[in-house]
């Protein structure tokens, strides 16, 4: 069988914040980089680990996005590059205000970018890993046994559910606009 391209992705970006500010900051520069955002979740508590608190402060929350132009997976590199910039610009004294996590969906799972190597990751590019976080089965999204503890729980649910009805709706789009170039 001879390769083909792959299909494009659902880019989205789970954010953990503490300033409110900070956050539509964070949006309004993942818009000017990526497109429209489509998605917004929730904000939702993040108690799971106290390993942001002293760079961030307390109280955390995390919030689920998702962007209107579909991607290629393989810019997911990249993309987490530019998250990991935008971050950098967002920094006061150092210290970073907002961490943004990106990732994309597709059909069947969700994949986070991370900077961070462990043995279920692959490494992509520049110093990137993809690390597959959840998969889709039975109309749910369901955690693998290294899924960070927050994405174990069942509260992202909904989010990831929203996103992926968006991503059915452009994916069905995007398949008719390829069979009606063939």
């Amino acid at each position: 069988m001879n390769p083909r391209e792959p299909e494009p992705v659902k880019l989205l970006h789970g954010i953990l914040y503490a300033d409110e500010e900070r956050l539509q900051r964070a949006k309004e520069k993942l818009s000017e980089q990526f497109g429209a955002i489509d998605y917004y979740s929730p904000a939702f508590p993040f108690q799971v680990t106290d390993y942001y608190a002293a760079e961030m402060g307390l109280p955390l929350w995390r919030l689920f996005v998702s962007h209107e132009p579909l991607i290629q997976p393989n810019q997911l590199a990249a993309i987490k590059l530019l998250t990991n910039k935008i971050e950098s610009e967002l920094t006061i004294a150092g210290s970073r205000t907002v961490n943004i996590d990106a990732g994309y969906m597709d059909v069947g799972k969700v994949v986070l970018a991370s900077a961070k190597y462990n043995v279920q990751k692959i490494y992509l590019d520049h110093g990137i890993y993809a690390d597959l976080t959840l998969y889709y089965e039975k109309g749910r999204f369901h955690p693998y046994p290294w899924s960070f503890p927050d994405f174990r729980s069942s509260e992202y649910n909904r989010a990831f559910s929203m996103i992926h009805e968006r991503y059915k709706v452009q994916h069905k789009r995007w398949l008719q606009q390829q069979k009606r170039a063939e």
